[in-house]
């Protein structure tokens, strides 16, 4: 589980560097970047509350 909120904050990190370069610089690419990392997010995340439930219920 540890490894998986390492994950998910690398990947935070890498969404919000990307967009912040969208929005204030009009990087189309980080834009690109920034769009594949929400659905890897979005991925981790799911994984992140299945794993959670598993261990509250233990």
């Amino acid at each position: 589980m540890k490894n998986l909120v390492e994950n998910l904050n690398q990947l935070f990190a890498d969404f919000a560097k990307d967009a912040t370069s969208q929005v204030e610089n009009g990087n189309k690419a980080a834009g690109t970047r920034a769009r594949k990392t929400s659905l890897a997010i979005e991925k981790a995340l799911k994984e992140f509350r299945k794993v959670s439930i598993e261990d509250s219920k233990k």
